[in-house]
């Protein structure tokens, strides 16, 4: 989904799914298409570790008042995509709001834009996009 910003940036790009994985020396990447801060955001999980990006932060998640963002998509990301890992998956976000480290565990018991039960209250609350402000 992110393609036609990259344009111009070479020839050898290489679209990824959710769920594709990739080798690194003797680490595997798994993408995770988590949809909501941007229409193509990918989280990457290796090694029980989960660089998150801009979808999940400690104690917070990303913004989707941006162009191209999804309110509704944040929320089955975070809920079902991300909620879904072992809780002792150690969080890595893209920017570090709260503390010094967490889990997905810890996330699903602390984080008020993971706690939401129903897309409604999600979208009532978070609709406007600021969780990351």
């Amino acid at each position: 989904a992110e393609r036609e910003f990259l344009r111009g940036f070479g020839s050898d790009l290489v679209r990824v799914d959710g769920n594709d994985t990739l080798a690194v020396g003797r680490l595997t990447l798994t993408f995770l298409h988590t949809p909501g801060h941007t229409p193509g955001s990918q989280c990457f999980l290796v090694d029980g570790r989960l660089v998150s990006g801009d979808t999940l932060f400690i104690g917070s998640c990303g913004r989707t008042d941006l162009p191209g963002s999804d309110p509704a998509e944040m929320y089955y990301s975070l809920t079902q995509r991300l909620a879904a890992l072992p809780d002792d998956t150690v969080l890595l976000p893209g920017h570090n709001y709260g503390g010094p480290r967490s889990t997905i565990g810890a996330e699903k018991r602390g984080n008020p834009c993971m706690r939401f039960t129903a897309l409604g209250e999600f979208l009532r609350v978070m609709g406007g996009g600021l969780a990351g402000r």
